[in-house]
């Protein structure tokens, strides 16, 4: 049985124009898979929208809220707000996990995979309410759900992420930013592994591998203090 929508309208207070566009945020590469007859659209196009709709909006926020803190603070508390775990969480607090709409074997799996499901998701609902009701919506949005959520980010350190500390360290020892490429992407859409390597200038420091970008991105870093043997507290 497929979810009733407009519930989840009355649960963020957005009643969308283009109802397809809703549905659309919620469905999954896999539920096509298994519904080829199904008129529905994949979210991740929406995703990608939703991604950097995300980005502005949370950039500006935090440049506004925080008018002392420097660049690699301001980009490490964004990345803290705009990762999987964060926003999964986000996700999670709305229901959001009640109107997914997945194929047999990917609604089975609730551990780090849906997480990772779960923050995609959100992020094509961002894409979607910008493209349904435009900026001042998303931001409405974001505002309600996403924004409360840095205050203990930065209480609890946890912005001090693998990826800020070797931005930090980069920039203090060699005066350049570190840039993350994706080197592989292997197996199945619920399966994927994706494998990234991050440079300073024209020079490979490490790789990492992980189930998402992001993750794989924390590892790669990780790895990449290591190898430079910038470790800090």
């Amino acid at each position: 049985m497929k979810p009733d929508f407009s519930k989840f309208e009355k649960n963020i207070g957005i009643i969308f124009k283009n109802k397809d566009l809703l549905k659309q945020a919620f469905t999954h590469r896999s539920y096509l898979n298994e519904h080829r007859d199904s008129e529905l659209v994949h979210n991740e196009r929406l995703e990608f929208l939703g991604d950097a709709v995300l980005e502005l909006i949370v950039t500006e926020y935090l440049y506004a809220k925080y008018p002392d803190s420097s660049e690699g603070e301001l980009t490490a508390y964004r990345s803290a707000l705009v990762n999987a775990v964060t926003l999964s969480d986000a996700a999670s607090k709305i229901s959001m996990n009640d109107f997914l709409l997945l194929s047999k074997g990917e609604a089975k799996d609730v551990g780090r995979a849906r997480q990772i499901i779960l923050a995609n998701t959100i992020e094509a609902l961002i894409g979607a309410i910008f493209l349904d009701q435009g900026y001042d919506m998303a931001k409405y949005f974001i505002s309600n759900n996403i924004f409360n959520l840095i205050e203990k980010i930065i209480e609890e350190k946890t912005w001090l992420d693998a990826k800020s500390k070797f931005q930090e360290q980069a920039q203090d020892y060699e005066s350049t930013t570190p840039l993350y490429k994706t080197l592989k992407e292997e197996g199945p859409d619920h399966d994927k592994q994706f494998t990234v390597g991050v440079y300073l200038g024209k020079n490979k420091v490490a790789e990492g591998m992980g189930k998402s970008k992001q993750e794989a991105e924390q590892v790669a870093a990780d790895n990449a203090l290591k190898a430079k043997g910038w470790l800090i507290n």
